[in-house]
């Protein structure tokens, strides 16, 4: 058996409030979605939750978990990757490696865990939706699978499959 975690960026946001598309935005990607979630899990953050709001409203059916709120795939140090992502010449992981590679190590372990903990919440055969930001949802892919993903556009995803304890990353949406 395996166990499943969508990663999604959040919908196109104005600050921390979805824009009009991108609340419509999310209510498409909703009712495309075909998976049966356990539990939805927002980083926090309005635009992450209100993008989960409107997937569920799209997708009009039950999720036995709900949404919950889970801190830990925010990172305490926004600012930090703020300024790095102003300093990289690109937006991928390796890019910020190279102006900051103590960054990316650091909270890449650190997310990869509260991704890890995700995975061990859920009972065999489970499958999870996580809505977060970028480049923090790359990061946790980074720590939990020791991969570089590139980066996630606003509403698109990864899926993390684990078997056995072993990882693997398969495209989502």
């Amino acid at each position: 058996m395996s166990r499943t975690v969508d990663l999604m960026r959040h919908a196109d946001a104005d600050g921390d409030v979805l824009t009009p598309a991108g609340v419509q935005m999310a209510l498409d990607i909703g009712r495309r979605l075909e998976g049966r979630y356990e539990v939805m899990v927002s980083s926090g953050a309005q635009r992450a939750t209100q993008t989960l709001a409107c997937l569920l409203a799209g997708m009009s059916r039950r999720v036995a978990g709900g949404v919950v709120v889970n801190s830990g795939f925010r990172s305490s140090v926004e600012e930090r990757w703020f300024a790095v992502a102003r300093q990289a010449k690109g937006k991928d992981l390796e890019a910020f490696r190279a102006v900051d590679p103590e960054l990316v190590e650091k909270e890449s372990a650190l997310l990869g865990g509260v991704l890890r903990d995700v995975f061990e919440s859920l009972p065999e055969g489970g499958l999870a939706l996580v809505v977060g930001h970028s480049p923090t949802t790359e990061a946790a892919v980074l720590g939990l699978t020791g991969q570089i993903i590139q980066p996630i556009a606003k509403g698109g995803g990864v899926r993390v499959v684990e078997e056995a304890g072993r990882y693997r990353i398969e495209p989502h949406g």
